[in-house]
Formats: C-alpha cells, sequence, structure tokens
C-alpha cells in the first residue's frame, strides 16, 4: 500500500527564480513520512513520551525535473523493508504522472535516553506492513 501527501510549493520553498530549493524536497519527504505515521495513530509526540525517535540514517536522493512556484504535487512513500531497527523506505515526488524527484531513506529507530538504536516497536511494523 501507498500513502499519498499533498504538497503546495509556497514562495518560501523557492530560490529566486521561483525554482524549489534542493533542501525543501527532504521537507516534503520527512512531512509525508510523519503524516503516514499520524494517519497510522502514530503520533510523535506519544513515541517521543516513551523515549522513541525515528532519524534518517541514510538517503539517496534523484532530482529529475524542477518543481517551481504553486506547483501541486503528491509525495507518494511506501515501505520497502523493515529490518530489525530499520525501514527502509521508497518515495516519490509526483506533478501529475511526472516523477520530479525520488528517493530512498533509511529511517532508524532510537532510543532517545540511551541514543542507541532499537528493535521497531512491532506495533509500529505491524501497522507499517498492513498498510504496505
Amino acid at each position: 500500500m501507498q500513502h499519498f501527501f499533498p504538497i503546495r510549493v509556497y514562495y518560501e520553498d523557492t530560490d529566486a527564480g521561483g525554482v524549489v530549493y534542493h533542501a525543501r524536497y527532504l521537507h516534503f519527504f520527512e512531512r509525508a513520512r510523519t503524516e503516514w505515521l499520524r494517519d497510522l495513530g502514530f503520533s510523535q509526540q506519544h513515541l517521543l513520551a516513551q523515549s522513541i525517535a525515528f532519524v534518517v540514517k541514510t538517503m539517496k536522493i534523484d532530482y529529475k525535473t524542477p518543481a517551481r512556484l504553486d506547483d501541486q504535487l503528491t509525495v507518494e512513500t511506501q515501505v520497502q523493508a523493515i529490518k530489525g531497527a530499520r525501514i527502509i523506505f521508497q518515495q516519490r515526488l509526483l506533478k501529475a504522472d511526472c516523477c520530479l524527484c525520488e528517493a530512498e531513506v533509511v529511517v532508524a529507530s532510537v532510543n532517545l535516553v540511551k541514543m542507541k538504536p532499537i528493535s521497531i516497536p512491532e506495533h509500529i511494523k505491524q501497522a507499517l506492513t498492513q498498510a504496505n
């Protein structure tokens, strides 16, 4: 299963020429992953209260075509794999049927007190697996 999250490009997302600044794509992808977890019933505040956080370990990103001011976009997110403390996400930024950018994002689950990796909590793993 895929999750879809709408994005509108605002002036603050662009450079002086109205083209989306490269780092903003990371923001778009982060928001989409966060909203997917929220849609599945997992708020960041609740996880933080349990000393659980998800941190980006690695990201491979391929910029294909620039997004521009006022574009209406969609972030498509899906889980490729869940392994121990890691979730591997595939994400694409779409304008209609055109892929503007795609990324493979490896996220690690960590205990905030010890700052050490921990296994993905089973209830989160099940929700992502069933949603996928």
